[in-house]
């Protein structure tokens, strides 16, 4: 299909309706605490802001990425919640950034499977590379993931016979030119009360222990004697040079 891919910078009349497109996250995914601050703050990266849109116009498919300073370290054990803070953190200090990461990729979901997701990684690398940076970071979910109990070390180490990842996700960054880095074993810190988790999930909450939620990636641990559920959410860190 056709595609037209702009940043929000570029077309900051798309703001209106840019929150209006349908996507599949599962409803406790919207309430990490550190990811919402990035939400609110979206108007100081719109220059990283991809908004992908059909022949007639339609928003189909968006993308997010965050520029942050990280030197010479390694790409951080908090994954996701890390490259937002640090993102934030950066443009607060007035430091200068040298990578960015990969935020968010969400494609309407009647068009999942249509090979757009690889499309818009490869945008958001070049547009990484546009703007001067020679990585573009990923903290990747890999949603194939069913089984909450096995480590994400293992799934992320599993391939088919061609050698491609098992996992979708991973499978698409790889196709793109990406590296498998490392996993970020607490990308996602979603915490809340056990009243929030009912209300997120429909599920009770009402025992102390893991709890297993459809759409995690890890169990949920639940302390029903004190009232709260917390969420930690191993990712899988892939690299992608942009050639700058």
């Amino acid at each position: 299909m056709h595609l037209e891919i702009v940043t929000l910078a570029a077309r900051p009349d798309l703001r209106h309706t840019f929150w209006d497109m349908e996507t599949s996250w599962p409803e406790f995914m919207k309430h990490d605490p550190i990811g919402n601050a990035y939400y609110d703050a979206l108007d100081a990266f719109d220059e990283f802001v991809l908004v992908c849109l059909d022949e007639t116009g339609r928003q189909v498919a968006k993308a997010h990425s965050v520029p942050f300073r990280l030197g010479d370290g390694e790409l951080p054990d908090a994954g996701w919640d890390g490259a937002i803070q640090d993102a934030l953190l950066t443009r607060l200090r007035g430091e200068e950034p040298d990578v960015v990461s990969a935020v968010e990729i969400a494609v309407e979901p009647g068009l999942q499977g249509t090979g757009l997701s690889g499309r818009i990684v490869t945008a958001l690398r070049d547009n990484a590379g546009r703007l001067g940076f020679r990585e573009l970071v990923a903290p990747v979910r890999p949603n194939g993931k069913t089984d909450v109990h096995e480590p994400m070390a293992a799934y992320a180490a599993r391939t088919r016979d061609d050698g491609l990842p098992v996992d979708p996700w991973l499978r698409v960054h790889v196709r793109a030119g990406g590296r498998i880095d490392r996993v970020a074993p607490r990308s996602m810190v979603i915490p809340g009360t056990v009243a929030e988790w009912r209300a997120w999930t429909g599920l009770p909450f009402d025992r102390t222990g893991p709890v297993e939620v459809p759409g995690a990636l890890a169990p949920v641990l639940c302390d029903a004697e004190h009232g709260t559920a917390t969420y930690v959410e191993p990712n899988v860190w892939v690299r992608h040079p942009t050639g700058a």
